[in-house]
C-alpha cells in the first residue's frame, strides 16, 4: 500500500524533471528560426531578445514566458530531487531564479539594440524604463545559471564524480566569458560590435544544455531508484 502512496509524488517529480529535459530545446531552436526567417535580422550581431521587436515579436516573447515558466518547474522538480549526484539546495534556487528572469524578459521588451530595428540607431542613446528593467532580469539568468552549475559542482566533486563536475564548471566559465564579450559588444565595442548576437547565444545554449543535462541525469537517477524500490516484497504469513 505504501508504495501506491507514492506514486502520485513520484509521477509529479518525473514530470517536474521533464520540462527541463525540454525548455532548452524548444528555446534554443525557436529563437535559431526566428533569427533565419526574419528579415534585417544578424543572429550573428543581434541579441537573442531583440526578436522580440517589431512584427512578430509576440514569438519571442512567448518563448521567453513558456521557457521561463519550465525551468521554474523544473526547479520545482530538482528540489523534490534529492538524489546524491544532484542533490543541493542552492542549486534549485538559482535556477529557479533565472527562471523567474526569462519571465520578466517576457514581461518588459528590450530598446532596440545594434541597429535592430532597422532605422533605430546603432549606438544606445539612453535607456526606457521598459528596457532598463529587461536588461536587470536578465541579471539571474546570466549569472544564476553559472552560480547554479559551480554548486552542482561542488555536490559531484564531493560525491568523487569527476566528469559531471568539470562538466558543470566549465558551463560556469563558458557562460561567464561569452555573457561578458556580449554585455561589451553591444555597448558596443567596435571590435566586437559584430559578434555580440553570437557571443550571446554561445552563452545561453551552454547554461540551457547543461540544465537539459542536469535534468535528465536527476530523470535518470530517480527511475534507478524506483527500479530497486520496485523488488517485490516478501507476501505475509
Amino acid at each position: 500500500m505504501r508504495r501506491r502512496h507514492e506514486r502520485g509524488p513520484e509521477s509529479l517529480t518525473r514530470g517536474l524533471l521533464r520540462c527541463g529535459v525540454v525548455a532548452g530545446p524548444l528555446f534554443v531552436t525557436t529563437f535559431l528560426v526566428e533569427g533565419a526567417t526574419r528579415a534585417d535580422y544578424n543572429a550573428l550581431r543581434h541579441p537573442v531578445s531583440g526578436l522580440a521587436l517589431g512584427p512578430g515579436g509576440w514569438v519571442q516573447t512567448a518563448n521567453f514566458a513558456v521557457t521561463g515558466a519550465l525551468y521554474l518547474a523544473s526547479a520545482a522538480g530538482l528540489s523534490r530531487s534529492a538524489e546524491p549526484a544532484t542533490g543541493t539546495g542552492v542549486g534549485p534556487i538559482l535556477i529557479a531564479a533565472a527562471a523567474v528572469g526569462l519571465l520578466g524578459s517576457a514581461t518588459f521588451i528590450t530598446d532596440p539594440v545594434s541597429g535592430y530595428p532597422p532605422g533605430t540607431p546603432g549606438m544606445p542613446t539612453g535607456y526606457s524604463t521598459c528596457g532598463a528593467l529587461h536588461d536587470l532580469f536578465a541579471v539571474p539568468t546570466f549569472l544564476g545559471l553559472p552560480a547554479a552549475a559551480t554548486a552542482y559542482a561542488r555536490v559531484s566533486h564531493r560525491n568523487g564524480n569527476r566528469g559531471w563536475t568539470v562538466y558543470s564548471l566549465a558551463t560556469a566559465v563558458v557562460m561567464l566569458a561569452s555573457v561578458g564579450l556580449a554585455s561589451a559588444a553591444f555597448n558596443p565595442l567596435p571590435t566586437l560590435v559584430r559578434l555580440g548576437g553570437l557571443f550571446q547565444r554561445v552563452s545561453v545554449a551552454t547554461g540551457f544544455a547543461w540544465l537539459t543535462a542536469l535534468s535528465a541525469r536527476a530523470l535518470r537517477d530517480r527511475a534507478s531508484r524506483g527500479m530497486l524500490d520496485a523488488t517485490p516484497e516478501p507476501m505475509p504469513h
